[in-house]
């Protein structure tokens, strides 16, 4: 197994620096570097979103929540599925136009658009702010899961692990920038796909096939694991429900995601992206559950349920699909590591710096960043299923509700737009901090609720403002 791996990552590794290469020679401008020229086809857009938007904790995290949860992680589906419904209906196909009008080359830059010069440098300084908080704790995930799948499968230190899966990312990225990270991502997300095949279906058929899953995990010391809901009570029940559907509302405001859409060369192109996005959403996410629900039949005593994705590989395939299977558990957590990379390199070099572009300048902030984050996955651990959803929403909630009401109602005033920045945000962190709700309700739709709300008045402020 460790050879075999050995060889298989390394052939994988060399394509995704020989990618680099590539995205370099069509790397001439800040334009080209941040969202590949807007000149990005349907395909490549769609693969590259969703693998961006699915990291670590889609492979590792998802089906450890199904291992421990039981049959009631079958809500992470819809309430996933939920958030590409939104983005590839509602959002892509009002941004798509609206980003190319006014040149926008990040998310940041477009809430800011039209706004008086003094209000637009606070905003653009601000969502910079948020943006390098959550990324560079989310990005430090993401080396640490590499590691761990690293040293688990290969006779590797977890330290250096996390240094060489950390160089490999950086260098793609830094080579060439945002078509290196979309045409990775595209590869990435096909090799996610077939783990999300081959692993479940395996698994599934260990277990003796889908009755004999149900009855396994009733036949376990634990009646919880064996009920749709699991929770005290109907209200809570409701909540929990409620909370999880919360992720989905997460999804407009992720830079990492809807800066595909802004890179889309045509709106013709949503349409055949859009089915794309939803079939390898559906297929990774349900795939995972089912494995989740197999390992805890096959392997009870599993002491981390994040595990067992890769428990799963090294105990029921040959060696060489186990191989391809840990890399397409790295390929989850590059295909997010590097579009986030990009996104808090530009939040420094184009954000910060009120739209001045050098090539130069983003390239020695994504190499710091990239440090920044290794350091924090070597000295800093933390679980990845909770570090990756505080960032998710704490980046859902300040952005999201505003790009909402910007494409859907126009022009919302300065200070509003602020304000519900610094509420959907602040909000964010301040219930994180507290006793967890059902399905952290509170922490995902409270702050989503009131930056939506503050959003509509400054945009109803602005309307009356025109009307005089």
């Amino acid at each position: 197994m460790p050879g075999m791996l050995i060889v298989t990552m390394i052939c994988y590794l060399i394509a995704l620096l020989s990618i680099g290469l590539w995205a370099q020679r069509r790397t001439a401008s800040s334009s080209d570097f941040h969202l590949a020229g807007r000149r990005m086809g349907p395909i490549v857009a769609a693969l590259s979103a969703s693998a961006s938007s699915s990291s670590a904790w889609t492979l590792l995290g998802v089906s450890g929540a199904a291992y421990a949860w039981g049959l009631q992680a079958i809500w992470l589906v819809p309430a996933v599925l939920s958030g590409f419904v939104i983005n590839w209906f509602f959002i892509a196909p009002r941004l798509q136009p609206a980003s190319h009008r006014n040149g926008a080359l990040t998310l940041v830059e477009f809430l800011a658009s039209g706004m008086p010069a003094a209000q637009q440098r606070l905003l653009r300084m601000q969502g910079a702010a948020i943006v390098l908080f959550c990324f560079t704790f989310y990005i430090a995930s993401q080396f640490q899961a590499a590691g761990t799948a690293i040293e688990v499968a290969m006779p590797v230190e977890r330290t250096t692990a996390i240094v060489f899966g950390s160089l490999i990312v950086v260098g793609y990225v830094f080579l060439g920038g945002f078509w290196a990270a979309s045409v990775t991502d595209a590869l990435q997300g096909l090799m996610m796909l077939f783990v999300a095949v081959v692993l479940p279906i395996a698994a599934l058929l260990a277990v003796g096939g889908p009755s004999a899953l149900v009855d396994g995990l009733a036949a376990l010391s634990e009646p919880s694991l064996g009920r749709w809901v699991d929770q005290p009570g109907a209200i809570a029940s409701v909540v929990f429900v409620a909370g999880l559907f919360g992720i989905g509302l997460g999804y407009p405001g992720q830079p990492h995601v809807v800066n595909r859409f802004m890179a889309l060369e045509k709106p013709a192109s949503i349409r055949l992206a859009r089915v794309i996005a939803l079939g390898w959403a559906s297929v990774i996410y349900v795939g995972m559950v089912v494995l989740g629900w197999s390992a805890r039949v096959l392997l009870p005593e599993l002491g981390d349920g994040e595990s067992a994705l890769l428990s799963v590989s090294a105990g029921y395939l040959p060696a060489v699909l186990g191989g391809v299977i840990t890399g397409g558990v790295l390929a989850a957590i590059m295909s997010t590591s590097d579009s986030q990379l990009l996104v808090a390199g530009s939040a420094v070099s184009h954000d910060l710096r009120g739209g001045r572009l050098s090539l130069t300048t983003d390239r020695i902030v994504i190499v710091l960043i990239g440090v920044a984050s290794a350091l924090l996955a070597l000295y800093f651990p933390a679980t990845i299923f909770g570090r990756v959803l505080f960032a998710w929403q704490g980046l859902g909630n300040a952005f999201g509700p505003l790009l909402i009401v910007l494409l859907f109602c126009g022009p919302v005033a300065g200070p509003y737009r602020i304000a519900a920045m610094l509420a959907g945000f602040g909000l964010t962190v301040l219930l994180s901090s507290l006793p967890d709700t059902p399905g952290d309700a509170a922490e995902r739709l409270v702050p989503f609720a009131l930056a939506l709300i503050i959003a509509w008045a400054g945009s109803r402020r602005s309307r009356s403002r025109v009307e005089v």
